[in-house]
């Protein structure tokens, strides 16, 4: 009996010891999985979004030698009577709003502040519409209507197989994709995980094989479409997301701090959410936006690619928000009204006819309650008006 003893405690040592060398071996992914599953925490999704850096792979964009762009100061905006009330209830970490270029509004909350590099989520997509169109109006990409497979290859015999360009663009590629993100097995965490220890994002999305729709036939919100827009703009230039970011988009805003991207385990760009930036530097790039493509005397998107993307160009729902090329466009909008938007409550709104611009991130763990969304938009919109007087 002493002698099996004896064996059982030599045994149960051996697989501590192999549980210890595995769990230091794998320590990052471990730490990077313990912190996907953390991440919306009640007590930590502030900070962890102030902080993606520290958690996950990732890269910098760099904002290259250019001198900070102004932002100068403009007569401060009186908010909203109901705008103090909306902070709370949106758990609002940093508001901004430019009128005619200039800050009218700036505050953060949460004991956030102006250095801090927020995650964009899904406001990302309108940053690679931006470049996308770039890329477009240079000839890199010959056509909106040529196969993804063209310029992704590795897509075919998969769920892409048969979607053009202007289908991932538009989120009518048609692919089986739950973007559930209170169900643990749905695509988009299984998604997440797959960044989180380190695996491959193209594999990822190469490996979707089911459909529920022909290629361009409905709408759905799909967030891996525009991993593909990304796999496509590789392709057709030979570079990486961040390279062609930095040198055609970023350089030229004259930011004040290099933006961030998380990436997954080969370098990849998470480029359908993984933008970190500081609440400024997005209302640079949305004044940029505002004003056609124009920055401080160069055109850096072509306006004629910033009308297209920002009008409801794809199939959606009749009477509910639009959407474009990356870019949502509310329900009521006149010309010139369109935002990006991000899960937890980031927006990116403009009003073009109005010359404003808004900046909002949060840490909104109810922001897909009923309702929630419409009472965002409609801040922005008494905001809006509050800068008319």
């Amino acid at each position: 009996m002493r002698n099996v003893l004896k064996w059982v405690l030599r045994a149960l040592f051996a697989l501590i010891i192999v549980a210890l060398v595995i769990g230091f071996w794998k320590r990052e992914e471990i730490t990077r999985l313990l912190a996907v599953n953390s991440l919306f925490n009640e007590d930590r999704i502030v900070s962890n979004f102030s902080n993606m850096d520290g958690a996950f792979l990732h890269t910098e964009i760099s904002k290259g030698a250019s001198p900070i762009s102004p932002l100068p100061e403009g007569p401060q905006l009186t908010m909203p009577a109901t705008y103090d009330a909306w902070v709370d209830d949106r758990t609002v970490t940093s508001t901004l709003v430019l009128k005619d270029g200039q800050i009218v509004h700036e505050a953060y909350y949460q004991g956030t502040d102006a250095e801090d590099r927020r995650i964009s989520w899904s406001v990302a997509k309108s940053y690679l519409s931006a470049l996308f169109g770039i890329l477009v109006d240079e000839g890199a990409i010959s056509s909106l209507d040529a196969p993804v497979t063209d310029y992704a290859p590795e897509l075919e015999g998969g769920a892409y197989d048969g979607a053009t360009i202007l289908n991932v663009l538009q989120m009518s590629s048609g692919i089986t994709f739950d973007e559930d993100y209170l169900d643990y097995d749905s695509d988009i965490n299984r998604m997440g995980r797959v960044l989180a220890l380190g695996g491959k994002m193209d594999e990822f999305a190469a490996g979707l094989t089911e459909s529920f729709a022909a290629p361009g036939e409905t709408w759905k919100y799909t967030s891996i479409d525009t991993h593909v827009v990304g796999m496509v703009a590789r392709g057709a230039t030979g570079r990486d997301i961040p390279d062609l970011m930095a040198e055609k988009l970023i350089a030229p805003l004259g930011l004040e701090q290099s933006p961030l991207y998380l990436t997954d385990g080969v370098g990849v760009a998470f480029v359908l959410g993984g933008l970190n930036i500081t609440t400024r530097d997005y209302a640079r790039f949305g004044q940029m936006i505002l004003q056609n493509g124009a920055w401080q005397g160069q055109q850096i998107v072509p306006a004629d690619w910033i009308a297209a993307s920002t009008v409801a160009s794809a199939e959606t729902e009749q009477g509910k928000i639009g959407y474009g090329y990356q870019w949502w466009i509310p329900v009521g909008a006149t010309d010139g009204q369109f935002m990006g938007r991000g899960i937890y409550g980031q927006y990116l709104y403009i009003d073009q006819q109005a010359g404003v611009v808004i900046v909002s991130t949060a840490a909104d763990r109810q922001f897909r309650d009923d309702g929630v969304s419409d009472e965002n938009i409609e801040m922005f919109r008494q905001i809006v008006a509050s800068t008319k007087g």
